[in-house]
């Protein structure tokens, strides 16, 4: 009989208890706004060219519709675990879907492509409020076993959003206008109000807790000035003063958040979390395999488009055979690391998505979905089945539940901060153009970083599993099964 680590949620346990109405009520809300965030998100790469086609802008211009979103979200999903702690996660989390709601509006209404960007930015500040309180309901709720089936089918569910975005985003691009993709969110939002009228819980907050406002700016300027000169560098060249100063400066200020996070009463990001070994190899796998997903993500839906000339329905609808296999299997695959350890998932599913990847250079000038994309589609299916869920499993099941809000927020800024920097990265990637040359470029590199991902997870991941009977090691600790 195996138990687990002091600190760790045990992944033998005993048979799964049904849910009760709250459990229910708090999965139903962490799946709604978590889905607003992942559908967005999927919406604005299948919507790229035609918002291009519209406003305006080239290349840059649809790196800065991505970016200005995720460097306010990379940067503030940090500041969400204090703002729940100060005010109410509940209360947070209702700010962030009326804000996210309000910023949808926004962007559908957006007259210019700099109105468009700004509106994107305001509603990334919005989304950092999301999917870390999402997650942080979840791991308060559930413990053990059961914890892990609630990640499963939060990663099940959200993943919806993967099927809903990119086919109902087509949709309207092909036959209204991209305008109206970016308002289907006020349904789920709507939905998510209600149901925490329905759920009834009171705010917890914590006495003394303060937010680190000089964390936040040196972060955003951290990120913003290094995105800023990787965008703008094709255009403007390394020796402009635009460029070289903003990406000195965004450096200084990254390192002068780190040292403020040593310093600080109350960090946003606890560097104490890294000393836990699933914790930061878990984040360092996260870094790797969600910078390729953002990468191969970005690559497939705008070449498609520009490239292979489908129009945005197909487009969106390339990708389906491996987001129905997600949503299939994401629970199961959720409760069998829940029940053997999450290190072999980590590292069979990144490799096989990495393998999947590489099928893409199949793609040539005749174009054919059904020869060179699909068996693509399927192999990644699998790959990505069997990787998020786990992920997201053991790098917050290594942490203590008193802080897995801040746990899920640092893992949350790492993947959106990796997806940040590839895509800032992206006309240096695919060689300026996304031509079929950049986007075989493309692949390479998508599949390298997911290989760099099952590595790390292989060589640094540990299943946390003792006997029952014996001393429990300290967390952090790590004792093989």
């Amino acid at each position: 009989m195996y138990v687990m680590a002091r600190g760790y949620r045990p992944y033998m346990a005993a048979a799964t208890e049904p849910m009760s109405r709250d459990q229910r009520l708090v999965l139903a809300i962490a799946v709604l706004a978590s889905f607003v965030s992942f559908l967005d998100g999927t919406i604005v790469t299948v919507a790229l060219p035609a918002i291009m086609r519209e406003l305006g802008g080239g290349l840059a211009t649809q790196q800065w519709v991505v970016d200005a979103y995720l460097v306010t979200l990379g940067a503030l999903i940090l500041v969400a675990g204090s703002l729940s702690d100060v005010y109410g996660r509940l209360r947070i989390l209702r700010v962030g879907v009326i804000g996210f709601g309000v910023a949808s509006i926004a962007i559908a209404a957006a007259p210019t492509p700099v109105i468009l960007i700004v509106a994107r930015a305001v509603q990334g500040i919005a989304g950092a409020l999301l999917v870390p309180s999402s997650l942080a309901l979840i791991t308060s709720n559930f413990r053990g076993r059961e914890q892990a089936r609630a990640i499963g089918i939060w990663t099940a569910m959200t993943t919806g959003a993967m099927v809903a975005g990119p086919l109902v985003g087509g949709l309207f691009v092909d036959f209204l206008s991209w305008r109206f993709a970016f308002l289907i969110n006020v349904a789920p939002i709507a939905a998510v109000l209600v149901l925490l009228v329905v759920l009834g819980h009171e705010d917890v907050r914590r006495k003394g807790t303060t937010i680190d406002w000089l964390g936040a700016v040196l972060c955003t300027l951290g990120l913003g000035g290094p995105v800023y000169a990787l965008i703008e560098q094709p255009n403007l060249g390394w020796g402009h003063p635009a460029i070289y100063l903003s990406l000195a400066l965004g450096l200084l200020a990254l390192a002068g958040f780190l040292a403020r996070q040593r310093v600080a009463a109350q960090p946003m990001m606890p560097l104490s979390l890294f000393g836990v070994r699933n914790f930061w190899t878990g984040n360092v796998a996260t870094a790797f395999i969600y910078g390729a997903l953002s990468l191969g993500g970005f690559i497939l839906g705008v070449y498609l488009q520009q490239g292979a000339g489908l129009k945005a329905t197909l487009a969106g609808l390339a990708s389906l055979p491996s987001t129905i296999i997600m949503i299939l299997f994401s629970s199961r695959v959720g409760a069998l690391s829940g029940r053997y350890g999450p290190r072999l998932f980590m590292t069979a599913g990144p490799i096989i998505m990495g393998a999947g990847t590489l099928l893409l250079l199949t793609v040539s000038k005749n174009f054919s979905y059904w020869w060179q994309v699909l068996p693509y589609v399927l192999v990644f299916g699998v790959g990505i089945t069997l990787t998020v869920s786990p992920l997201t499993s053991a790098i917050l099941g290594s942490i203590e539940s008193e802080r897995s809000g801040i746990a899920s927020a640092v893992n949350n800024a790492v993947s959106r901060v990796a997806g940040l920097l590839v895509i800032a990265m992206l006309a240096t990637i695919i060689g300026g153009r996304l031509d079929l040359a950049g986007f075989h470029r493309g692949a390479i590199v998508t599949a390298a970083m997911m290989l760099v991902g099952g590595l790390v997870s292989f060589a640094g991941i540990r299943n946390h599993l003792v006997e029952a009977g014996q001393d429990e090691p300290s967390t952090g600790s790590t004792v093989e099964p």
